[in-house]
């Protein structure tokens, strides 16, 4: 079998490459379904992209790699996209948008573009043997039918990262990358939630409260999750991304710095009452009851001066803790590192040094922030090799 582009990968990025490519193409992919990912992600409604994506909210060893493709085909691209297929949207917090109904309309606009575009898409088929010949390349592919040798001109790597195993996420890409002599920068989970040792947080399991969360001197306002095994929540993944093992983060659990002005006025009122219960106004009782271990909360409130009440506001927006580690890639949302962006175009994300060979995705060393900025990059860098290819 001859083709123009083998696209190995049928997710978000490689449905999105296949369906705009043109010419034969050919999509493989080892799972059932195409777009796996895309189905269970946002809770079954696909936070799809971001208001506000921009290059600032990407990390990657070289932070202008990606300006390229997400200047040429943006978020407001993708949302005119589904408008097209009349999928209704809404926005969350902080510029996130979701599907109103399903992330299975975006599974199945993808497979209607590819279908529309004469994609040959090849499931539970596995590749192996990839090989570069004077034409192309050519490689031989396992599946339901049995085997089967093709051969194509181009091959774009669509597999993503390590993230999420039990989706059947592998190493597959970076294989591929050091096959051909590809570098790849060092891998890591990322979008995770931290452990702590000792079940240091098992008392506060299930407890939920705003906070700034700082890790490398970044910072990010939304919610925390304590849980059994550490810290989870918005705020938590976000900082995971920039944590290395071993470093601090810090908790601020007063990020709107107001708690300080509410105890002195409440003392006016409710001075005879107990600290721990006025606090418990603002934050959560059982995370006062844990802190007042540490803080000694004890006394009325009325017993507090204003510098022991900014020395109790201090600690609590100060909070420094040295995680463990993380649940690493079996919870992940993305792979941190990757193919090395040196090695690749930024306009087409082909490989400077193999001709015809393309990495797109999670599988490139580009990695977003949560909230819709991973899928944008899948349709950005999609779309620049797709563009560039299709002439």
């Amino acid at each position: 079998m001859q083709f123009d582009t083998l696209i190995i990968g049928a997710g978000a990025a490689g449905m999105m490459c296949a369906a705009h490519v043109g010419g034969r193409v050919l999509i493989v992919d080892h799972a059932k379904s195409a777009g796996e990912k895309i189905r269970i992600s946002g809770g079954g409604r696909c936070n799809f992209t971001n208001m506000h994506c921009a290059p600032h909210a990407f990390l990657s060893q070289n932070p202008h790699f990606a300006k390229s493709a997400l200047a040429r085909y943006t978020q407001w691209d993708f949302v005119d996209l589904i408008d097209s297929y009349d999928i209704a949207w809404h926005e969350k917090t902080l510029g996130q948008l979701f599907c109103d109904v399903s992330a299975k309309q975006i599974v199945a606009m993808l497979r209607d573009l590819m279908e529309k575009a004469g994609v040959q898409v090849h499931l539970q088929t596995a590749v192996h043997g990839l090989e570069k010949t004077d034409a192309g390349y050519k490689a031989t592919l396992t599946g339901p039918n049995g085997q089967a040798q093709i051969e194509t001109t181009n091959v774009v790597i669509a597999t993503g990262g390590k993230s999420i195993p039990k989706m059947g996420a592998t190493g597959f890409a970076y294989d591929i990358a050091r096959q051909f002599g590809i570098s790849l920068t060092d891998t890591r989970a990322a979008l995770v939630p931290f452990t702590f040792p000792e079940d240091r947080f098992v008392p506060l399991a299930g407890v939920a409260t705003p906070a700034r969360v700082t890790a490398q001197n970044t910072a990010f306002d939304e919610a925390i999750l304590f849980t059994h095994r550490g810290l989870s929540g918005p705020a938590i993944l976000q900082a995971s991304s920039y944590w290395v093992e071993g470093q601090t983060v810090t908790l601020n659990i007063d990020p709107e710095n107001t708690l300080f002005e509410k105890l002195r006025t409440q003392r006016q009122s409710q001075g005879r009452k107990n600290l721990t219960t006025e606090m418990a106004r603002h934050l959560p009782s059982r995370l006062i009851d844990f802190v007042a271990k540490d803080l000694d909360l004890s006394g009325n409130l009325a017993d507090q001066s204003d510098a022991r009440l900014g020395e109790i506001i201090t600690h609590l927006q100060n909070w420094t803790l040295t995680p463990g580690g993380t649940e690493g890639y079996r919870t992940a949302e993305v792979t941190l590192g990757g193919v090395d962006t040196d090695a690749l175009s930024s306009k087409t994300m082909e490989c400077k040094a193999q001709n015809g060979l393309f990495f797109i995705g999670e599988a490139v060393d580009v990695t977003g922030w949560l909230g819709g900025y991973n899928f944008q990059w899948a349709w950005s860098s999609a779309m620049a090799t797709a563009r560039h290819l299709n002439g």
